[in-house]
Parts: structure tokens; C-alpha cells; sequence
């Protein structure tokens, strides 16, 4: 008689994390569907409630993240291996980043890397001048510079650095309640810790579904164009159903094979797509706008991160910088973990280096090339970039192409791109999220992947329904909020954990030198000792005393 398949061996070990962050979710789905009107006036309502009252704390909190990653990778702490101290790494140094770039924000490149210059060049940032000056295209490709920068990519160093150190040096599951375990110690392990997870793994899951659902309307731009097909929902919902079902498909790979196979792929393609616009384009353009964006980038990155408008009632703030900065604190949990995922045996100060210039230098790069083509071309010959924008914010990059040889062939590229990408998203977002609601395993079952994937997808459709790109960008804000808080506890956490490493290995290198000092002082001694017997004429007897020496009890000499 055959036994009866159960949930367990199905899901796998799943705990309470999994069942209670499943019906938040699914609650939250439920809810959209039935009122969205409803969800959207009230999530609009806390996003603005959360902007007047703590936005500040957005800007200052992810500017102190950039110190604090940069100070790990750069002290002494950045000597430390995450992993045996003589352990290499499991991939090697291209695939490593390539899986980094293409999991972290490949999707949110491609969308916005002509949109965000294009919009900014629209309607320019807070005393950037006139719309469709140079001066606001300026601004555009500074902003677009900073947004894209080190601030998203401290985020995601800090959580992949404070869970690649617990799951890899400490050998603990791989969760973000791990990695408190100095500040709250055996209460971890209890209620405390399963908040914390399952408030991670919400705040991914709506992160992840901003992602998807951006590349989900870059894709029925491009569709559009090519095919006349509208851009509007009834495409997009079919284009979130082939995604969902490449994704499964790749989710039955392992990790090894189908991410980095894929993400392999993505970075060929992108870096063709790339290397296309940068030879067909405006070449001496875009470069020129490269040295004079970063050099503006570094003079004012600072004075940049902490701008909050409080003299005036504009929403800019609220609707770019704020964006982006909970966007990639939504992502952080996913991002972080997989990044940690792939980075056994590298030390501290090579994962900092490689997870905070590497990327950054590539999607400036990427901006220039796309966001700096776009600019000459709507500037010097009128291509209606900025009206296609303006209608239809994915539209742009289509506009862009449409301008360069072969504009058919680059417009197929880059849906293909975008695709890719999501595909890579959605299975690496499913793999942590399985990972997260299992318990902390490396390998989560596939059932659970799948069962991750598509709430995220029905949860895309959702959101599209209930407000489009508006609706993305209120539910990322408002779910990041409280992960920001959960980030700093975590920052202090991890500086605790390094710290007493590292006062550990100076207490045990003081101990070798003692000994070390003992055993030269012993060897010094014995040396010594020996030096002063070979010193000795060897007819001196043992007592001190020559046969020839005059006797002293007579006081005189023998006859």
C-alpha cells in the first residue's frame, strides 16, 4: 500500500516563517483584487504619512550605509575570508560578477536607463533650471548617476556581507535572524527571529515584484512597437505568463547551471547591446558625458544624499530619490542573500570592492551610453525622445533605437534582454525566498520555488491592475520602511561580530608571540650557557682549581 504524499515532503522542512509570510502575501493579493481602488488610495496615503515624516531618515540611513560598507572592506576587518581561511572561491571572478549584475538590477537598467535621464530632461530636479536645457539634461545624467550608485549597492553589500559571514565563517543557516544573533542572542531563535524573517521575506517579495512588473512594461513597449500590438494590461498579462513559465523551467536547474548559465547569457547580450550603442551612437558624446557626470558625481555626492526639500512642498524627493533608495531596500534581502549565496571564499575586502565599484562603474557606464545617446539625439536633431517618454516612459529606449542602424535588430535584443533578465530575477528571487522560508537550507525544494514564483507573478498582476508604475513605486516605499529599521540593528550586529573576530586573532596573536618570546628567551639562555662552557680552558677541572696554581694554605709557592 503506497503511503500518501504529504505537504512535508513536498516543501520541504517549512516552518512558521513560511506559513505566515504565505498569508500576508496571499492577503495582500486578495485584497487588491477584490477593492484595488481601495488599496491604491491607502497605500498612497502612507507612502505620503511616511515621505512628511520620516523621509529624512531614508537619506541618512543609506549615506551612512556607504560609510560603513566602505570602512569593513578597507580596515583590517576586510582581511577576513567568508569562508576557511584558506578556502577559494566557488565561482570564478566573471561569473561571480555576472551573476551579481545580472541578480542585482539588470531589469531596472535597462527601463530606466533612457527613462530616468529623459524624465529628468522633462521636468528637472529641484533648482535644475529650465525643462529641455542642457543645463536640466545636466542634472539628468547626474542624478541618474547618483541614484544608480553607491547608495544601491551598499545595501546590498551589507546584507550579502552580514550573511555570507554568518552562514559561511560561522557555519549558521543562512537567514537574516542569524545575523543578530549578537544582539539578541537565544531569542533568535525564537518569536524575535521568526519577525524578522518574515518581515524579510514581505519586504523581498514586493521589491521583487516592482522589478518584474518595470520589466514586464519595458517588454509591452517594445512588443508594441514592433507588433502594433497595444500597450496596456491584457499584454502585460501575458507576458508576466511566458516569464512565469520560463522561470519555472529554469527553477529545475540547479544553481550552478541554470543562474549562472543565464546570467552568463544576460551579460553577453548586454555588454552586444551596449558596445552596439556605443559604435552606432554618438561615441565622443557619450564618453564626454561619462568624465563629466562622474566628476560631478564625486564632487557632489554628498551634498546630493542628504537633499529633503524642506523649504518648498515638492514631491520630487519623495518621488525619485525616496523611490529608488526603498526600492533597493527591498531588494537588499533577495539581492544580499544571493550575492551572499555565490561569494563563499572570497574575503571581506575583495566581496566590498567587487559588489560596490565594479557594478556601480557598469551602470554608469550604462547611462552614459543609453541615457547620454538619447540626449545629443533629442538636443542636436529633434528625435522626439522626450515627447515618447513623456507619452510612455519604457518607450524611450525604443525611441533611442530607432535612431541607430538596425534599429529592428537592437529593439529584438533588447526585449530578449529584458526578458533574460526577468527570468534570472524571478529564479534567484525564488531561490532566496525559499532558502528564507526553509529554514535557512542552501537548496530549497523545488515546490517551494514554484510556489514563491508565482505568488510574486499574480501579485505583479495586481499591482498593474490597481495603479500601473505608480502603484510599483507606492507598495516598494511603504514595505522598505520598516526593513530599514531591521538594517541598522543589522549593521550594528555585524560590526559586533567582526569586532570580537577581530579582537580574537589579535588575543591569539599576542599569545603566539609570548610563546614565541619564551621559546627564543629559553633558546637565548641555552645559548648563552653553552657559549660561556666553550669559553672554559678545557684543563680547568671541574672544581675550578689548576694542579700548578701556588698553594694557598702555605701561602707560598712550592720549592
Amino acid at each position: 500500500m503506497r503511503r500518501p504524499v504529504s505537504s512535508t515532503s513536498i516543501l520541504g522542512d517549512v516552518g512558521t516563517v513560511f506559513h505566515v509570510s504565505v498569508a500576508i502575501v496571499a492577503l495582500f493579493v486578495l485584497a487588491a483584487a477584490i477593492a484595488p481602488a481601495t488599496v491604491e488610495r491607502v497605500a498612497q496615503a502612507v507612502l505620503h504619512a511616511t515621505a512628511e515624516n520620516v523621509g529624512w531618515m531614508y537619506l541618512l540611513v543609506m549615506t551612512g550605509f556607504v560609510f560603513f560598507v566602505l570602512f569593513l572592506g578597507l580596515s583590517r576587518i576586510g582581511t577576513i575570508r567568508l569562508g576557511a581561511p584558506d578556502e577559494r572561491p566557488e565561482f570564478s571572478f566573471q561569473s561571480w560578477l555576472a551573476m551579481i549584475f545580472s541578480g542585482g538590477m539588470g531589469v531596472g537598467l535597462v527601463f530606466w536607463g533612457v527613462a530616468e535621464p529623459i524624465m529628468h530632461f522633462n521636468a528637472p530636479p529641484i533648482g535644475s533650471g529650465l525643462p529641455r536645457t542642457a543645463e536640466a539634461a545636466q542634472s539628468g545624467m547626474l542624478y541618474a548617476f547618483f541614484h544608480w550608485g553607491l547608495h544601491q549597492w551598499a545595501t546590498f553589500a551589507l546584507v550579502g556581507l552580514a550573511l555570507a559571514y554568518v552562514r559561511f565563517r560561522h557555519k549558521s543557516h543562512g537567514l537574516i535572524s542569524e545575523t543578530f544573533r549578537p544582539l539578541l542572542g537565544t531569542r533568535v531563535d525564537g518569536g524575535w527571529g521568526k519577525a524578522i524573517d518574515v518581515l524579510t521575506v514581505v519586504s523581498t517579495v514586493f521589491g521583487v515584484a516592482t522589478t518584474l512588473g518595470l520589466g514586464a512594461l519595458q517588454i509591452n513597449s517594445g512588443v508594441s512597437q514592433l507588433t502594433g500590438i497595444p500597450y496596456g494590461f491584457p499584454a502585460q498579462l501575458v507576458i508576466l505568463a511566458v516569464i512565469g513559465i520560463l522561470f519555472t523551467l529554469s527553477a529545475m536547474t540547479p544553481l550552478d547551471r541554470g543562474v549562472r548559465l543565464l546570467s552568463n547569457a544576460n551579460m553577453m547580450l548586454a555588454a552586444a547591446l551596449l558596445c552596439s550603442v556605443l559604435l552606432f551612437g554618438p561615441t565622443s558624446f557619450i564618453f564626454g558625458v561619462f568624465t563629466q557626470t562622474l566628476g560631478e558625481y564625486l564632487g557632489n555626492v554628498i551634498q546630493m544624499s542628504l537633499v529633503t526639500s524642506p523649504y518648498s512642498d515638492g514631491a520630487w524627493v519623495e518621488q525619485w530619490t525616496m523611490f529608488y533608495w526603498a526600492w533597493g531596500l527591498s531588494w537588499a534581502p533577495f539581492v544580499g542573500s544571493f550575492i551572499a549565496r555565490i561569494s563563499r571564499g572570497r574575503t571581506i575586502r575583495e566581496f566590498v570592492l567587487g559588489v560596490m565599484i565594479v557594478p556601480v562603474a557598469l551602470s554608469m557606464l550604462w547611462f552614459s551610453t543609453f541615457g547620454g545617446a538619447a540626449i545629443q539625439f533629442e538636443i542636436f536633431a529633434n528625435a522626439g525622445i522626450a515627447d515618447a517618454v513623456a507619452t510612455e516612459v519604457p518607450a524611450g529606449l525604443y525611441a533611442l533605437l530607432d535612431q541607430l542602424p538596425a534599429s529592428g535588430v537592437l529593439t529584438v535584443a533588447s526585449i530578449a534582454l529584458v526578458g533574460m533578465f526577468l527570468v534570472t530575477s524571478a529564479d534567484s528571487a525564488t531561490f532566496v525566498l525559499g532558502m528564507f522560508t526553509s529554514k535557512g537550507v542552501l537548496n530549497p525544494t523545488r515546490a517551494v520555488r514554484v510556489l514563491w514564483g508565482s505568488l510574486q507573478m499574480v501579485l505583479v498582476v495586481v499591482l498593474l491592475l490597481a495603479g500601473g508604475l505608480e502603484s510599483l513605486r507606492t507598495v516598494s516605499i511603504i514595505a522598505a520602511f520598516p526593513f530599514m529599521l531591521l538594517m541598522i540593528l543589522l549593521a550594528v550586529s555585524l560590526y559586533r561580530d567582526l569586532s570580537q573576530e577581530i579582537a580574537a586573532r589579535d588575543e591569539k596573536a599576542r599569545l603566539l608571540e609570548q610563546r614565541i618570546e619564551r621559546l627564543l628567551l629559553r633558546e637565548s639562555e641555552r645559548q648563552k650557557a653553552e657559549k660561556a662552557e666553550a669559553e672554559v680552558h678545557p684543563t680547568v677541572p671541574e672544581n675550578g682549581r689548576s694542579d700548578e696554581a701556588p698553594d694557598e694554605r702555605n701561602g707560598s709557592a712550592s720549592p
